[in-house]
């Protein structure tokens, strides 16, 4: 195991009201299983696995495309398969946002995307037809996204950078926000998670997931889908921005997300004192030791 900072005292006391913080803490500090997604857009599965056949791949139950991989080599990154778009290398619960919002031949905002992940997946989901339109914020995230999806064969996406929150006038079918956040998930991958976690980036961060969530929302057409996500654990940042987004737009549904085989816990419905629209309960609330992955959020909401 590796030597990780100590946690603070505030925060296992928060989270000791959230989960059994013995389990959370022993899952978030082992070693995590390394994990690629196979690129359908310039392989099938079974090719691939017979071009990886000096590793072991053992299926993600909740990805077809999915696998956990191990094998006397680390450095996947630098395997050729990699550089020629076979497969990126994603977290499993990474997976999941794009498979519950499931776009196919749409109109799609990625309001988040680089470096390329999810978008990726989506076009891969999507045969190329349709389009994406990913944006991000940052030049040096936005060259990351341009080089991941020229590696992946993606021809159905526009890159764009901007601020999420001053996009306006749109009518997307289909919106993934996979939202910055303090990422208390992603502890075992991010160890200096621990001792940068404050109730102070909590409404910092929390407040900007407000604004970017009510933009998709309002970007979004009648009927439409979006799906918000983070790999953060915190209450405020999750439960409570889609509580937020509830009280601010009465044509907001929370829809029920069913997705096989994956094993969740149940959402957070009161939280210091305040209670959440019970259609909260509806959202994915995954801890690290659920499925032995990263901890994430995620969450559909539909345009009525």
């Amino acid at each position: 195991m590796k030597n990780y900072p100590e946690f603070k005292e505030k925060f296992i006391e928060r989270y000791s009201k959230l989960t059994n913080f013995k389990k959370f803490k022993e899952y978030s500090l082992k070693q995590q299983d390394k994990s690629i997604r196979v690129n359908t857009l310039k392989i099938t599965t079974p090719k691939l696995k017979s071009k990886l056949n000096d590793f072991k791949l053992k299926k993600i139950p909740w990805c077809k495309e999915g696998f956990f991989i191990s094998g006397s080599r680390t450095d996947l990154g630098n395997l050729s398969e990699h550089g020629l778009g076979y497969f990126y290398i994603q977290e499993a619960s990474s997976m999941i946002p794009p498979l519950v919002l499931n776009p196919k031949d749409d109109l799609v905002l990625d309001m988040a995307a680089a470096p390329g992940s999810k978008t990726t997946q989506m076009a891969a989901m999507m045969k190329n037809s349709g389009v994406i339109i990913a944006n991000d914020l940052d030049y040096k995230r936005i060259v990351s996204l341009n080089s991941n999806l020229q590696r992946c064969g993606v021809s159905n996406t526009v890159t764009t950078m901007m601020e999420g929150r001053f996009l306006k006038n749109y009518h997307f079918d289909k919106i993934l926000l996979d939202a910055p956040c303090s990422g208390t998930g992603t502890i075992r991958k991010s160890p200096n998670t621990i001792v940068e976690w404050s109730q102070n980036i909590i409404n910092r961060i929390s407040g900007v997931q407000r604004q970017l969530i009510r933009t998709a929302f309002e970007n979004l057409r009648e009927g439409g889908s979006l799906v918000y996500s983070t790999c953060t654990l915190e209450p405020q940042e999750n439960e409570g921005v889609i509580n937020y987004l509830l009280d601010q737009y009465s044509d907001a549904k929370v829809e029920k997300i069913n997705l096989k085989n994956l094993v969740y816990s149940n959402p957070i419905l009161n939280f210091e004192g305040k209670d959440y629209d019970k259609s909260i309960k509806n959202c994915l609330r995954i801890w690290p030791q659920d499925n032995d992955t990263d901890g994430f959020f995620v969450a559909k909401i539909k345009k009525i």
